[in-house]
């Protein structure tokens, strides 16, 4: 499905230009109009979902490989130190356009860009129960 008013479907499915780096049946890929980094690209499938949640299995199997071959282009063009692979779901994960969608971007270090958290210290006892509430809700 595309959606008429969501503008990753347009940017996805040629409808307004873009800095449009790769394209298959599934997927464009596109320059991130305010990017964090130099080469900082966006994997747009062309068939709407609007987070991880409501993917498809399918799209999501295939979304992964997209990323890896972006990544090694990353690594070869601009020899960076590493690459960013990342996701969000939810306004309060950061996600600010609800069209799934995968950010990959070329790292180096010390570029002063933060995509980190301050690592929590849980008890073994938290840890046991957050483990066993995952499980159950897994099962």
């Amino acid at each position: 499905m595309i959606k008429d008013d969501c503008i990753f479907c347009k940017l996805a499915n040629g409808v307004f230009p873009t800095n449009k780096i790769y394209e298959n049946e599934d997927f464009t890929v596109i320059l991130d109009a305010a990017p964090a980094a130099k080469g900082h690209a966006l994997i747009l499938p062309k068939q709407h979902s609007d987070n991880l949640y409501e993917l498809p299995d399918e799209t999501a199997a295939k979304v992964l490989p997209v990323a890896k071959k972006i990544a090694n282009a990353m690594k070869e063009v601009f020899h960076c130190d590493g690459v960013n692979v990342q996701q969000n779901n939810e306004a309060a994960a950061g996600q600010s356009v609800f069209h799934f969608h995968v950010h990959v971007i070329p790292r180096f270090r010390k570029d002063g860009i933060s995509l980190l958290w301050k690592p929590g210290k849980p008890s073994d006892e938290e840890q046991a129960e957050t483990c066993k509430l995952l499980k159950d809700a897994l099962q």
